[in-house]
């Protein structure tokens, strides 16, 4: 069951190519928008999947504290699409069981995990120390590139982000332009708030995160993820302590986030 829409206080706003965008995704992008505007989460999933201005997709997910939404959707609509998973080898047990278990729950056909290739691991970061002294570097090694390998013939992948996480995704629209790559981002839980997600969970008895309970709303990488107080950014557990609020797999004008509280 999907929240009842609210009203969009972005919709209607012009759409322009950012410097070095390609005009023609732009265009389609812009398209797209407009064309789901006032759908709700579900169809504009669906619709995604089949729209020749999307193009081929794939579903990205971290199997973290909300991800079982975004993959129970999938499950309902087309279970077929390729869903990717990205084992850094620096998760927390429990997520490599919860994703386990939902994918089998779920029954995701085209599940795919990836990894950092060992090469790769073993002339940047030989001892796993790397994340102790360069985050950034950690997270490209481990994060970016094997997801930026794992897209390859892909048109655009599909994500969980949300308007409510952080002021630096406040606008965030259903499609979007994802800088640098020439590929498409969509995001149909963009309008979601926080109690939306919790009664989608209810509702449909989806089994969360079992790092929920302990006190972690966002969970990442087993060394830089820490508990959230009471009171707390629900990131604020993310890279504690540092000036940094993405791994980089999602970037604004071509640049990993660096402002706001934990995006």
């Amino acid at each position: 069951m999907q929240p009842e829409r609210k009203p969009d206080p972005f919709a209607g706003q012009p759409a322009t190519a950012p410097l070095g965008v390609d005009a023609d995704l732009a265009a389609r992008v812009a398209a797209l928008n407009a064309r789901y505007r006032h759908h709700g989460a579900t169809s504009v999933l669906e619709q995604a999947l089949k729209d020749p201005d999307a193009g081929k997709l794939a579903l990205v997910s971290s199997f973290g504290a909300e991800s079982v939404v975004l993959l129970h959707l999938m499950s309902i609509i087309n279970r077929h699409t390729p869903v990717i998973f990205i084992d850094t080898q620096m998760l927390f047990a429990e997520t490599l069981a919860y994703q386990a278990e939902l994918a089998e729950r779920l029954a995701l056909e085209d599940m795919r995990i990836i990894r950092a290739a060992d090469l790769d691991v073993a002339r940047q970061d030989p001892d796993g120390t790397l994340h102790q002294f360069d985050t950034d570097a950690c997270c490209n090694l481990r994060k970016t590139i094997p997801l930026e390998n794992a897209l390859k013939g892909f048109d655009g992948w599909i994500t969980g982000r949300k308007r409510f996480q952080s002021g630096t995704r406040a606008a965030l629209d259903f499609f979007e332009v994802e800088d640098g790559t020439g590929r498409i981002k969509v995001n149909p839980l963009a309008k979601w708030a926080p109690e939306d997600i919790k009664n989608y969970m209810e509702e449909n008895r989806l089994p969360r995160h079992p790092l929920v309970a302990k006190g972690y709303p966002s969970i990442g990488c087993a060394p830089c993820t820490s508990p959230v107080k009471e009171g707390e950014d629900p990131r604020a557990g993310r890279w504690r302590g540092q000036d940094k609020t993405e791994c980089g797999i999602h970037f604004v004008n071509g640049k990993m986030v660096r402002k706001g509280v934990n995006a």
